[in-house]
C-alpha cells in the first residue's frame, strides 16, 4: 500500500502521525450473518496531538485500534503510522500500547516486568536500567520496582502498563481506555502522566468513555456510534457558542417583582437569601437583569450554562 502524496508531504514535515484511508471491517457471524464493525473511517491525526476516541461499547473503538496497529487486517482500506503501513514491521519501534486488559505475570517484580520488554525492544542492559527508573519515577511507582507485581494495586498495574508502553521511548502512543475501572484518584493519576507525555510532544490516541477526563486533556476527539465517525474536531469548537440556558442569582426582590420574571424563566427557585432564575438564552436573560435593576434587587451572579462534551456525545449516540 501506497500513501498518498500529499499525506506523505504532510508526514515528511512531521504534520500527521496516524492516517486512516477508508478503513472497514466486517466479520461474520454465524453461516451467513455479517457484522461491519467499522464502516470506512478516514481519520488523521496530527504529530504531537492527543486525540480522544469516544464511543459506547461495541462502537468499534478497539477494532480500529487493532487496525492501525497492525493487529488485525482490514477488509478494506489502509492505515498509516508516521506515513508508513502500520503493518510494517519498522513501525512497531516507533508505538507504545496499552491494552484495555494488559496481562501481568504476578511473580514478577515491576523491575522484571519492564526489563523483559526492554530486552524485547533489544536495550542494552545498562541503558535499560535507567530506563526503567526514569520510567517508573514518571508513572509514580519510584520505589517500587522490586515490589511483586501480585502486591500491586488496580491503579498502580495501569501505571505500570502505561511504563511498559513507554518503554521504548514511542513517538506515537495508544491507550485503550486507560481510565477503565479506576477510582476518581486512580483517574487522575493517569491523567496526569497523560498530561505529561503531552508535554513532551507525544502524539497520544485512546479509546475512553469516560468524558469528563477526555475533556480535560484532549486537543481533538472523534464520536464513533456503530462504527460510523459522527463528529470530530477540536473540544472548544465543538463546544463553542452552544449555550444551553443561562442561570441568575439574585436577592432583594419581592413576590411580586419575581412575578414579573416568572414568565421569562423556565425555572426558579427561592433558597434561603437568594433566588436562583434559569432562562434559555441571552434575550431573556437581559430582561431578567434589568427588572432586578429595575426594582432594586441585587444580582449576585449570572452564569451560562454551555453545551457539555458529553451532551454532544449522548446526541451523536442518539442520533
Amino acid at each position: 500500500m501506497i500513501i498518498d502524496d500529499e499525506a506523505a508531504s504532510l508526514v515528511s514535515l512531521g504534520m500527521i502521525a496516524i492516517k486512516t484511508v477508508g478503513l472497514r471491517k466486517i466479520y461474520k457471524s454465524g453461516l451467513a450473518r455479517k457484522v461491519e464493525a467499522l464502516k470506512g473511517l478516514d481519520l488523521e491525526i496530527e504529530e504531537g496531538e492527543t486525540f480522544g476516541y469516544l464511543g459506547p461499547n461495541g462502537a468499534g473503538k478497539t477494532t480500529t485500534l487493532k487496525l492501525i496497529l497492525g493487529l488485525m487486517h482490514p477488509t478494506s482500506g489502509a492505515a498509516y503510522i508516521l506515513g508508513k503501513d502500520s503493518r510494517t514491521v519498522g513501525v512497531r519501534n516507533e508505538i507504545g500500547f496499552l491494552p484495555e486488559q494488559p496481562y501481568f505475570y504476578s511473580y514478577l517484580t515491576a523491575y522484571e516486568f519492564l526489563n523483559f520488554y526492554g530486552r524485547l525492544f533489544d536495550i542494552s542492559n545498562g541503558s535499560c536500567r535507567q530506563r526503567i527508573d526514569e520510567l517508573l519515577a514518571l508513572v509514580g511507582l519510584k520505589g517500587k520496582g522490586h515490589l511483586q507485581l501480585r502486591k500491586f494495586s488496580k491503579g498502580m498495574l495501569q501505571r505500570l502498563g502505561i511504563a511498559q508502553a513507554l518503554m521504548n521511548d514511542p513517538r506515537v502512543i495508544f491507550f485503550d481506555e486507560p481510565f477503565s475501572g479506576l477510582d476518581p484518584i486512580g483517574r487522575k493519576e493517569i491523567r496526569d502522566i497523560v498530561l505529561k507525555l503531552k508535554e513532551r510532544g507525544k502524539t497520544i490516541f485512546f479509546c475512553s468513555h469516560i468524558l469528563s477526563d477526555v475533556e480535560m486533556v484532549c486537543d481533538r476527539v472523534g464520536i464513533l456510534v456503530n462504527g460510523e465517525l459522527k463528529a470530530v474536531g477540536r473540544i472548544d469548537s465543538l463546544l463553542e457558542a452552544k449555550l444551553k440556558s443561562v442561570e441568575i442569582a439574585f436577592s432583594g426582590l419581592g413576590e411580586k417583582a419575581k412575578e414579573k420574571i416568572r414568565p421569562i424563566a423556565t425555572r426558579m427557585l427561592d433558597q434561603a437569601d437568594k433566588t436562583l432564575a434559569v432562562v434559555p438564552d441571552r434575550k431573556a436573560a437581559d430582561q431578567v437583569v434589568r427588572i432586578i435593576s429595575e426594582e432594586q434587587g441585587s444580582l449576585i451572579s449570572l452564569t451560562p450554562i454551555r453545551e457539555t462534551l458529553e451532551d454532544i456525545f449522548l446526541k451523536e449516540v442518539a442520533g
